[in-house]
C-alpha cells in the first residue's frame, strides 16, 4: 500500500487493528517501520540488536494498542514503547564502555535501508547515523543517550521527554547538555565531504589494496588515522601504524587475495572483503567503512563479521574475482 493510500486508510486501519485485525495492525505500522529501526539503531549501535527491538517494540505495541487514546501521533506512541524496548536492553548489557574502542557491539548499518526513507530527509538523517556519532552515543548513559535523542533527532520538547521518563524539564535539559558535552569530546563535527570524494577514496583504495601499494594507500590516510576493529578493543593510531597492520596481518600482507567491493554504510563509503579458500571461492570476511574528511580517510572501522553481508545485500560467498 502507498504511503498516502496508508495515511489517508490510518482511522479504518486503527479501528481494524484495536478490534484484533493482526492483517490492519501490519498496515498501520508498516509506514513507521524504517524510521523506528533507526531509532533502535541508534540507541543500541547494532543492526541485529536494533532488529530484535523492533520486533519487540511491535509486538508490545500490538498488546497495547487497545489503549492506545491518540492523544499523540501514532509514531510518537511507538516511538515510546521502542526507547523503552531500548533501555531495557541497554540495561540488560551491563558496563556501559567508556571509550569508543570499548563499543564490541558497534555494527554499520547499510545505505540500501537507509534509502528507503524520504529523499528531502536523507541530508539530516545521514549525518544522525554517522558511525562516529552512533558510536560516541554509546558511551552516554541509557537515559542521557535518549534524551539526546528523542531531543535532538526526533525533535521532542523538553516537557515531552521529562513526561515520558518521569522527570521534570530542567532535568531533562540538565541531561541534554551532559550529553552533548561527552559527544563533542567523543565525536568532533564532521568536516562535509561530496558523494563524487567518497566514490573516488573507495576506488583508489581497492586500486592500492589490489595491486599491493602501500605508498598510495597511505596517501588516502590521515597522519592521525585510526583503524578499530569491533568486537575487539583495539586501537591503531596513525598513518604509517595503520600501513603497518596492513602490511603484515591481513593475509599476512597479501592484499591482493582480499577481494573489496564498494559498497556503503552510515551515509559513508564502504568496503566489503572477500577472502579467497582453497577452492578459489571468495568466503564474505568482514565489512570496512571509512570515515573521510577533505584531508583523507580519519578513520577505518573494520567488522570481521560475515553475517553482515545480508543485511547489505551481497552474496556471503561468490567466484573468485580475478
Amino acid at each position: 500500500m502507498a504511503a498516502t493510500e496508508t495515511k489517508q486508510a490510518a482511522p479504518t486501519l486503527l479501528a481494524a487493528a484495536q478490534a484484533g485485525d493482526s492483517g490492519a495492525f501490519a498496515d498501520l505500522v508498516a509506514p513507521h517501520r524504517q524510521s523506528l529501526h533507526l531509532h533502535c539503531y541508534r540507541m543500541l549501535a547494532s543492526v541485529e540488536e536494533a532488529e530484535e527491538a523492533l520486533q519487540e517494540t511491535l509486538l508490545r505495541a500490538w498488546r497495547s494498542l487497545g489503549g492506545y487514546q491518540e492523544r499523540a501521533p501514532l509514531l510518537h506512541w511507538l516511538h515510546r514503547i521502542a526507547t523503552t524496548t531500548c533501555l531495557k536492553a541497554i540495561t540488560a548489557r551491563g558496563r556501559r564502555p567508556a571509550t569508543l574502542a570499548e563499543v564490541s557491539h558497534l555494527q554499520p548499518y547499510p545505505d540500501r535501508l537507509l534509502d528507503r526513507v524520504d529523499p528531502a530527509d536523507a541530508v539530516e538523517l545521514r549525518e544522525s547515523v554517522r558511525l562516529a556519532f552512533v558510536a560516541a552515543l554509546q558511551l552516554l548513559p541509557a537515559t542521557q543517550r535518549a534524551v539526546l535523542i528523542l531531543r535532538e533527532v526526533l525533535c521532542w520538547s523538553s516537557a515531552e521527554v521529562a513526561e515520558f521518563l518521569d522527570s521534570s524539564v530542567p532535568a531533562v535539559n540538565s541531561a541534554l547538555q551532559r550529553a552533548r558535552a561527552t559527544l563533542r569530546s567523543a565525536d568532533p563535527p564532521r568536516q562535509p565531504t561530496l558523494e563524487a570524494y567518497d566514490r573516488e577514496i573507495a576506488e583508489r583504495f581497492i586500486a592500492s589494496w589490489r595491486h599491493l601499494d602501500l605508498d598510495a594507500l597511505a596517501a588516502l590516510l590521515r597522519e592521525d588515522a585510526i583503524l578499530r576493529m569491533p568486537p575487539e578493543p583495539v586501537e591503531i593510531v596513525g598513518r604509517d601504524a595503520v600501513c603497518r597492520f596492513f602490511a603484515t596481518t591481513p593475509a599476512e600482507g597479501r592484499l591482493d587475495r582480499i577481494h573489496l567491493v564498494a559498497t556503503a554504510a552510515n551515509g559513508q563509503p564502504a568496503l566489503a572483503a572477500y577472502l579467497p579458500d582453497a577452492t578459489d571461492t571468495c568466503q564474505g570476511y568482514g565489512i570496512m567503512v571509512l570515515t573521510t574528511t577533505p584531508a583523507g580517510i580519519a578513520e577505518i572501522t573494520g567488522f570481521p563479521d560475515q553475517a553482515l553481508f545480508e543485511w547489505f545485500g551481497l552474496p556471503q560467498e561468490s567466484a573468485l574475482l580475478r
